[in-house]
């Protein structure tokens, strides 16, 4: 089976199958190639072949003991320690039973020997067995249990050891007696008899097992545990095409270059959002009209850095008309309390996280919008932070989360800052660290700075906001702008309307002041500007996957799933 599949290219990355079974067990020996994921292999086997198997159990039991019952896991554990419960009590019950009926006559004998020459002296003047044994009920106050055992008593009971038994026995009764009273009375020392007992059998008869129980069903091995967590960057274009390739795709240059091909493009199109994550992360994509859908990462289709990608439509139930136009990654660095949005005319709203929890595939409703706007920008937020507004003319305002107060999904939202009508917001993002934070700004002409965050005062929520970059015919108009830890190592990668892409350090671009042009971080052929920027970590080479096999292979497997859910 193993070697049909990877024949047939199912699994792809082993090298070598060898049998090496013998009469001392099984062993299967799997040489895998020198790039690829060894969990990703083995989770691979795991659902194609009989490395792992499950059987199903159709439990019934007769639930109080009347009628059958189709049980779960859990009731049928239930069950069993109601029925082992109920046979340790009939068991101790028992048990009480007899040493009660032994203690009784164990009295009654102990009563005849400390009187034997009163009892033998009864016995000897009575005609028969019956009226000795009538006669020492009478005399002795004896049951006629403990009558006929002492008419069955033998001579050598009158021994001085045999005495001592006697009494030494009927002690032992009488505080086996009062233990099992005790247990009968308190359930939790019945659970105690029941755990001692399992423990003994198991030490008793517990051996290795020959097969693993893992912690997961088969069903529960999904695609993405085929899909080793590779970073990957995430690309949109306006004309809403997406794809997923390696950051090793891009690899970073000098300031000032024209950079590289980024994509082919359909005519009149261009890359609107570049966003870095790791191939499980689930985004979340905000559209234009306000909703929001959730995706993971490897459910992109993986691509080349020069192919077009493949329509959003065709992974996102989108209304006609309807684009994304924010991506936020969930993933494990997700720490906000908040979600906050903004509009191309300056309305922002913040929204409790735990709003956005259950995505529907359909989508939700992130924030009403007003007539002729749309939701272009979504950032996590928590206590203590600020939000800035950047539009094209080179406006910015600064101020607190907390002045925009929480709203629900369905609400308008609040003015973050007023533009003008030549105006719109280009930009919107939130300031976690006010003593190290930048502020990048990019012009639509490849020029672009950094800019202290203290250089920006804090102001009121819904003013015009400060000058933050001068524009000329020279930088063309601010295209985007993104607040960044000065003491954080990250890549910038501007992406042009005609598909070219750069990726260049932070550390490479000047810190100058707010009102000023900045310097040329891409230099533009003829026609062209910048379409959209990102910022991206410096990473491993180890985290970056080395072969395009690899993503080919991811992909097949995508569909493959798919097709299978289809038939379904």
């Amino acid at each position: 089976k193993m070697a049909e599949l990877v024949r047939d290219k199912k699994i792809v990355g082993i090298s070598d199958l060898r049998d090496e079974s013998n009469k001392d067990g099984i062993r299967v020996v799997i040489e895998l190639k020198k790039d690829c994921f060894p969990k990703k292999i083995l989770n691979q086997l795991f659902k194609y072949t009989q490395l792992q198997s499950t059987f199903n159990m159709n439990m019934i039991a007769l639930v109080d003991s009347i009628q059958p019952h189709l049980l779960d896991l859990k009731q049928v554990l239930e069950q069993f320690i109601i029925h082992r419960k109920i046979v340790i009590r009939r068991r101790t019950e028992y048990e009480l039973k007899m040493a009660k009926a032994r203690a009784h006559i164990l009295e009654g004998l102990k009563i005849a020997l400390d009187n034997i020459d009163a009892v033998i002296d009864t016995i000897r003047k009575s005609d028969t067995k019956e009226t000795a044994l009538l006669s020492l009920m009478k005399k002795f106050k004896l049951t006629e249990e403990q009558g006929k055992a002492i008419l069955e008593m033998k001579l050598q009971t009158l021994a001085g050891l045999e005495r001592k038994k006697i009494e030494d026995e009927l002690a032992d009764k009488l505080a086996l007696i009062i233990k099992l009273e005790g247990i009968l009375s308190d359930d939790k020392k019945i659970l105690k008899i029941m755990q001692t007992e399992l423990t003994e059998i198991k030490e008793k008869y517990s051996d290795d097992r020959r097969t693993e129980i893992i912690p997961y069903a088969v069903d529960s091995i999904s695609k993405k545990d085929t899909i080793p967590n590779e970073k990957m960057i995430v690309m949109l274009s306006r004309e809403n095409y997406i794809k997923r390739l390696s950051p090793n795709s891009f690899r970073a240059q000098h300031r000032g270059g024209k950079g590289i091909v980024a994509g082919k493009t359909k005519e009149e199109d261009e890359i609107k959002l570049i966003k870095y994550a790791s191939n499980h992360d689930e985004l979340l994509y905000f559209t234009n009209k306000g909703r929001v859908f959730r995706l993971p990462v490897y459910e992109i289709p993986v691509a080349s850095r020069i192919a077009k990608g493949q329509p959003v439509v065709n992974l996102l139930q989108l209304q006609e008309n309807e684009h994304v136009t924010a991506i936020l990654n969930t993933g494990e660095h997700f720490t906000g309390e908040y979600l906050i949005t903004a509009t191309k005319k300056g309305t922002i709203k913040k929204t409790p996280v735990e709003d956005f929890k259950n995505v529907r595939k359909s989508g939700l409703i992130a924030i009403k919008l007003r007539d002729n706007d749309s939701l272009e920008w979504v950032r996590e937020t928590s206590k203590g932070d600020e939000i800035i507004i950047v539009t094209k003319n080179g406006k910015s305002i600064r101020f607190s989360e907390e002045e925009a107060r929480p709203l629900g999904r369905a609400s308008i939202g609040v003015r973050g800052i007023r533009v003008k009508t030549d105006d719109e917001v280009v930009e919107m993002d939130v300031i976690k660290d006010k003593a190290s934070a930048q502020l990048l700004v990019i012009m639509e002409n490849g020029l672009g700075k950094m800019t202290p965050i203290a250089n920006y005062r804090v102001q009121s929520r819904g003013g015009s906001g400060v000058k933050t970059a001068n524009i000329t015919a020279k930088t063309g108009k601010v295209i985007g702008a993104k607040i960044m830890d000065q003491t954080t190592d990250a890549d910038l990668v501007m992406v042009s309307k005609i598909g070219q892409i750069i990726r260049l350090n932070t550390k490479s671009i000047p810190s100058q002041g707010r009102a000023t042009q900045g310097v040329y971080l891409m230099r533009m052929n003829a026609g062209d500007k910048v379409a959209s920027i990102s910022l991206i970590d410096i990473i491993k080479e180890s985290e970056i996957s080395a072969t395009e096999e690899v993503n080919e292979n991811q992909q097949e497997l995508i569909e493959e799933e798919k097709n299978v859910e289809e038939k379904a």
